[in-house]
């Protein structure tokens, strides 16, 4: 399925049209196409962006853009095995390696972070084991199977390829 972009931006309420021009008031026009396509995408994820204002700057004008709340669908997935490759951690340790890791940019919720572990485990990429925690509670322990790190493998490989189309379009040079 190929998206417009234009098709898209035409679709949103006038309301919610208007609301993007606010934001984006010093922001070239095909950033804010590209902006509004962003949010569209993103908006149904579970893992949530923290502070990243400071970090997505425009191109041309060196002004702070709007930070998107979500990323791409099926990229906690992907964070959660990658971080689970690691080391085996229970879910706390994998919701604090995640945040640190990232600059404190990335947060997930408790009712992201443990739906998407039992998913993972449903699909045979980890393993989950009751154990006693470094404070003396019991905690389930999540590890990344074989089949789990070959999953990763080709999410890694698929991000690659997401991230670097996302790349060649912000970088186009305008006419």
């Amino acid at each position: 399925m190929s998206l417009n972009v234009d098709e898209l931006i035409r679709k949103l309420n006038p309301a919610e049209r208007e609301k993007r021009a606010r934001v984006f008031p010093s922001v070239s026009e095909p950033e804010k196409r590209i902006a509004s396509l962003a949010r569209i995408l993103l908006r149904n994820s579970c893992l949530r962006v923290r502070s990243i204002a400071s970090t997505l700057c425009s191109v041309t004008e060196g002004t702070h853009m709007s930070k998107p709340s979500d990323l791409v669908q099926g990229t906690l997935d992907m964070l959660l095995l990658k971080i689970l490759a690691l080391e085996p951690m229970n879910g706390f340790a994998v919701s604090h390696r995640l945040k640190q890791v990232s600059g404190d940019v990335l947060q997930v919720s408790d009712g992201s972070l443990y739906p998407a572990l039992h998913k993972l485990e449903q699909e045979g990429w980890i393993t989950a084991e009751w154990k006693i925690s470094d404070k003396g509670r019991r905690a389930k322990y999540y590890s990344l199977t074989r089949p789990g790190r070959q999953q990763l493998e080709r999410e890694a490989d698929n991000w690659g390829r997401l991230s670097g189309a996302i790349s060649r379009v912000v970088k186009l040079k305008e006419a």
